[in-house]
């Protein structure tokens, strides 16, 4: 699962200024979260454009509940094919969420509280997640997170993690269904964990 996940405000990673540049060019009337994103935060999202190249356009985290309160902030890659909730998203409105990480926690055995751990993308300052996103008819559009078993890196603190995308891997995920879907079956990256308070 994937719960929380950091989009730093640091305009010195070129891939985060390039993104909060063009959020603030088209879409200055709308406020995006930075640093530590929670569901139904309002975050950048990549989606494919016109000519395949992928621009970013503000979106809440979660799909709304059918029944009661809440948002799903996440969709299982091994099923979203076959969730009606999940399926048409799958097929036609794939998109990719930008971060520098995500956060997982941990309960040891005797601790008083649980440990917040951050996995990131070793030697990178961006970790893309692939998400599935839905228009609204009120409001900004919606997206979830797509999530796979875990790898050994991520394992011993949580049993599902995000489908993490490589850089040059963003256009075949927005605009190739089959290549997709391939990414859902894969074993993610390796990522490093350090302890996050």
């Amino acid at each position: 699962m994937c719960g929380r996940y950091i989009l730093p405000a640091d305009r010195d990673i070129q891939e985060i200024r390039e993104i909060l540049d063009e959020i603030n060019r088209k879409y200055k009337d709308t406020r995006v979260s930075l640093g530590e994103i929670y569901p139904t935060n309002t975050a950048p999202v990549l989606l494919s454009g016109a000519e395949g190249d992928l621009s970013p356009r503000p979106m809440t985290w979660g799909f709304p509940q059918w029944k009661g309160p809440g948002v799903i902030i996440n969709a299982r890659s091994e099923t979203a094919l076959q969730k009606p909730t999940f399926r048409r998203a799958f097929l036609s409105r794939r998109c990719v969420v930008p971060s520098a990480g995500f956060f997982e926690w941990s309960k040891k055995e005797g601790a008083p509280k649980k440990e917040k751990y951050l996995f990131t993308l070793p030697g990178e300052p961006m970790l893309y997640m692939a998400g599935l996103y839905d228009e609204s008819p009120e409001g900004l559009p919606r997206f979830v997170i797509l999530t796979t078993a875990a790898n050994p890196s991520v394992a011993e603190i949580h049993s599902r993690m995000p489908v993490v995308l490589r850089k040059s891997e963003l256009p075949s995920w927005t605009q190739n269904l089959q290549t997709a879907s391939e990414y859902l079956t894969r074993v993610p990256p390796a990522l490093t964990r350090q302890n996050a308070g």
